[in-house]
């Protein structure tokens, strides 16, 4: 743990779920970690889960959707430290269904903005301090749904998150002189509160998703969280403009 004393992690979307995980095993990693979310009391709560775990962490409360508070915010958090070593991109999400013959120009653009505007504030704005990273990286997160288009009426998250997958290419080419990389995970069907209201709602439709994987179940935080956690290392030093699916062989049939 040593070696990584003062190297610092930003983690978006990190006040629950994946995100939440994520920073836990970063912390755990010996890094100091930066939750950022929009729900207040929820990152107050996980800083102080994190600090009991002997974990140095805080929290930033910020829209990732807005430019403006991407941008201080990331000022903020960078010169404090005086670098970034790893941004997580994690927030974004689903943000509804909608077919396309119903979909408004509004949600369209919501969705977007919520999966690739977040991902492009956020990382253009840590660019500077992560130059003066150790190891730096960027991690983003597609989805499988930026592979197969997603369900029914996911089609607009699914492209945003293809979107995810080609920023990340284009990111690791315009940074790779600086000797930051740039990859990302794209995890399958997860069991978090994501999946809550069909998990509710439709309990024999949930069930029946792990059939669809060949490992025979849904994946869980802690296993994307061990993989990002594997990205921020040095071990993966050679890794860049790589995208790891972490799926259990989901939709390859069995």
């Amino acid at each position: 743990m040593s070696n990584l004393k003062g190297k610092v992690a930003v983690v978006t979307g990190a006040t629950g779920g994946i995100g939440f995980e994520v920073a836990k095993r970063l912390g755990k990693d010996g890094f100091t970690v930066v939750l950022n979310g929009i729900e207040d009391e929820a990152g107050a709560k996980r800083v102080e889960e994190l600090t009991a775990e002997g974990i140095t962490a805080e929290y930033y409360g910020f829209d990732v959707t807005n430019e403006d508070e991407v941008n201080a915010n990331i000022k903020t958090i960078g010169e404090k430290y005086g670098k970034i070593d790893v941004l997580v991109n994690n927030a974004g999400g689903l943000g509804g269904r909608s077919r396309f013959e119903e979909m408004t120009t509004e949600f369209y653009r919501s969705v977007m903005a919520l999966n690739l505007d977040s991902t492009f504030f956020a990382s253009r704005a840590a660019i500077p301090f992560l130059k003066k990273g150790e190891n730096a990286t960027i991690i983003n997160y597609t989805s499988i749904a930026g592979w197969n288009a997603g369900g029914p009426g996911a089609g607009i998250y699914g492209t945003s998150k293809a979107g995810v997958h080609a920023i990340t290419r284009a990111l690791a080419k315009d940074l790779a002189e600086y000797g930051i990389r740039v990859n990302a995970v794209s995890p399958g069907t997860i069991d978090t509160a994501f999946h809550s209201e069909i998990k509710s709602t439709k309990p024999e439709v949930f069930a029946s998703w792990k059939n669809n994987i060949l490992l025979g179940r849904l994946g869980q935080p802690q296993e994307v969280a061990s993989v990002v956690s594997f990205l921020a290392s040095a071990d993966a030093a050679f890794l860049t403009a790589e995208t790891i699916q972490i799926t259990g062989g989901q939709g390859l049939g069995i």
